[in-house]
């Protein structure tokens, strides 16, 4: 009994030998799951960075890689993606440091504070320096929660969006219920008087329709993907209140046990990905104003004076973010200067 016993456990080991170099020969296939809270269709995440990465890995793997693609919070809700790559319910999942439950991943939410940058590129390209190989955030943010950045991208600067009332000054937000998404934008909506309201993208839709919140912190091209343009009425334009983190990780423990071929296939695609992906959100961003104009949306510049006004108040926001982890034993203000500096290196 015993010499069979070991004889199964040779044949077993000799099994699973067999099988992780025959993937590396590309004779295997290796399957992984993708989780995401995405619509299923249409949304520019998907179309323009999930698909064609995974497209991507699958073509340079020889097609020893394929995936299964769950969308739609099909395994689980927002903020438990990333527990759901370090439990192994999902191999690979769409992680947003703002919305992950227990405020795993706070430092990641500097590229979220509003009033840093521009374009889309100009923050996701900074942030992405400071999140992988040896940057600061891939040392304190996501080692410590086992999880590696596969791809990702920082949105264009968020705006006032509301569905009745027209913003025209500072003074106009005073009082209004606006969605908010993690600390920074809380922050944000405190600072001009708001109400913030946090809520993941997909209850935004239900929420806006009852009257539970007045509108949004929140992009322009998140409006049609979520149905909302045909709720909301006015915008400001050419604000930077903040943005969120859109990443894709894989736990360590599951990167560590690819071949590096499929490793080199993944990081290969996950550069490609994040590049093409804030390139097509700067890209696209004054043709999706002008579609939702014609839907009938009305934008609005703020006066010159509330302009220089919000600067200052922005700013502050910076800074009470940076103290305010520092004060929790967490390197606030040198992440916060790595990412200020990343950002005049992009320039």
């Amino acid at each position: 009994m015993k010499r069979y016993s070991k004889l199964l456990g040779l044949c077993g080991l000799l099994f699973l030998l067999w099988g992780s170099g025959a993937l590396a020969q590309g004779k295997e296939k290796l399957v992984l799951r993708v989780a995401d809270s995405f619509p299923t269709s249409g949304h520019w995440m998907v179309e323009n960075a999930t698909k064609p990465w995974m497209e991507a890995v699958t073509r340079a793997t020889g097609g020893a890689v394929t995936f299964e693609y769950y969308p739609s919070e099909q395994l689980g809700k927002t903020k438990d993606m990333l527990s759901l790559t370090q439990s192994g319910v999902a191999d690979i999942a769409y992680v947003a440091p703002a919305f992950i439950a227990d405020n795993k991943m706070p430092l990641s939410t500097v590229a979220e504070l509003p009033g840093s940058f521009t374009s889309s590129c100009q923050g996701t390209l900074a942030y992405w320096k400071l999140a992988t190989k040896d940057g600061i955030l891939a040392e304190k943010d996501f080692a410590p929660n086992g999880a590696r950045l596969l791809w990702g991208v920082v949105m264009p600067p968020y705006q006032f969006v509301t569905a009745k009332k027209k913003i025209e000054s500072l003074k106009d937000v005073e009082g209004l219920k606006l969605r908010t998404a993690g600390a920074a934008l809380d922050m944000t909506a405190r600072k001009l008087k708001a109400v913030p309201v946090r809520l993941a993208t997909p209850e935004i839709y239900d929420a806006l329709s009852r009257g539970t919140i007045d509108g949004m912190i929140f992009p322009f091209s998140s409006l049609v993907p979520y149905k909302l343009d045909g709720l909301v009425k006015y915008a400001t334009v050419d604000e930077s209140l903040g943005a969120i983190v859109a990443n894709y990780v894989i736990s360590e423990a599951r990167w560590k046990k690819l071949p590096e071929s499929v490793q080199k296939a993944m990081t290969d695609a996950g550069e490609e990905a994040t590049r093409r992906l804030c390139a097509a959100l700067d890209r696209d961003l004054q043709t999706d104003i002008a579609k939702l104009r014609q839907q009938g949306l009305t934008t609005v510049q703020l006066p010159a004076a509330d302009k220089k006004e919000l600067q200052g108040l922005l700013a502050s926001v910076q800074t009470e973010w940076a103290e305010g982890l520092d004060k929790r034993g967490k390197p606030g203000s040198e992440v916060l200067k790595a990412f200020r500096s990343a950002l005049q290196q992009g320039r």
